[in-house]
């Protein structure tokens, strides 16, 4: 018998994931649900069985972070733990392996969805569309509302990071004429040229960009590393777009230029805290944030709990599954 621990959460469908593993596992997998969204919650799960064994497999949301506390109380027979989303930022990939216990991830399954949702907060932001909105329901009917604006086709717009996410928003890009650049230290600039993308510094792609769109994954070295300084390297007409992750941003200096009027606006959908407990950025009439939905679609969804059981049942049958995680990876 294989035990399986789903996190409740609005990513993992128990449901699916029963289906999926199905008869991919050739012995029977008894599955427990629990909300979980916290450390102590999840150490608690992990002592729930009489007989000491614990959990063979954890599937957990990005709002469980897991610990080498966690690992130990998860039990001797632990053999995979499922991050169900892109990043695995607050999992200790280190101590799992230490533990020989297998990290997973699901690296592409909203590609498609969090390009576009960048796309869609940068282009909101350049058109003012939401000063627009607030204009037209105050009973301003007026086009100077949204001043300035300018042309997509006459700018310049900067990638943090090049990953398969980033990729796809700069495939979506190319057809409105703007110029792209990315800072991405782990990606050469051949493959950027393959995209019409060119390779810059973290610098550059401050000084040269109009707009900065951050994918970038949340590590020691990415943390903070949009700070007052890069932001002060923007011009007033600029947009700065986060789908990677809140603390990459320095918030406290996002707000602070903002507030001096130094860029144009910011679209976010992941912030430093979630869901936010009085963040100042919120409510702002020059940012657009959205609740960590870039991911979402149906299919997405779909795929997800998808390559979360077949993941799960790869471990639990003795191979590899698509989304280990390397712990020697330099990106971690």
């Amino acid at each position: 018998m294989k035990r399986v621990l789903l996190s409740a959460s609005s990513m993992v469908d128990p449901d699916a994931f029963r289906a999926f593993i199905g008869d991919a596992v050739d012995e029977p997998v008894e599955i427990e649900v629990a909300r979980l969204g916290a450390t102590g919650r999840l150490i608690e799960a992990g002592s729930r069985f009489d007989d000491g064994a614990g959990f063979d497999a954890v599937v957990v949301d990005v709002d469980t972070a897991v610990t080498a506390e966690t690992l130990d109380a998860l039990g001797s027979e632990l053999e995979v733990v499922v991050r169900a989303a892109v990043g695995v930022n607050d999992v200790d990939v280190s101590a799992a392996a230490d533990a020989g216990v297998t990290v997973t991830r699901v690296p592409e399954y909203c590609t498609e969805e969090v390009a576009t949702h960048s796309l869609s907060l940068l282009f909101a932001c350049l058109r003012s569309v939401a000063e627009y909105d607030a204009a037209v329901a105050d009973g301003r009917w007026t086009w100077e509302e949204g001043r300035p604006i300018r042309r997509v086709s006459e700018s310049t717009i900067g990638l943090l990071s090049f990953g398969p996410i980033a990729r796809r928003a700069a495939e979506q890009l190319s057809g409105f004429g703007a110029t792209l650049l990315a800072y991405d230290p782990f990606v050469d600039g051949d493959r950027m040229d393959e995209r019409g993308v060119e390779k810059v510094t973290f610098e550059a792609l401050f000084d040269r960009s109009d707009h900065v769109a951050v994918y970038a994954p949340l590590t020691e070295s990415t943390r903070g590393i949009v700070d007052g300084d890069a932001l002060a390297r923007l011009s007033a007409h600029s947009v700065v777009i986060n789908v990677g992750r809140g603390p990459v941003i320095d918030a406290g200096a996002l707000v602070e230029t903002l507030e001096s009027g130094a860029i144009k606006a910011a679209g976010l959908d992941v912030l430093a805290e979630e869901p936010p407990d009085d963040d100042p950025l919120v409510g702002r009439d020059d940012t657009i944030i959205t609740p960590h939905a870039a991911w979402y679609s149906e299919d997405a969804r779909e795929e997800l709990n998808r390559s979360v059981a077949a993941d799960v049942a790869a471990v639990f049958n003795g191979g590899v599954p698509d989304g280990r995680v390397d712990p020697d990876a330099d990106w971690l």
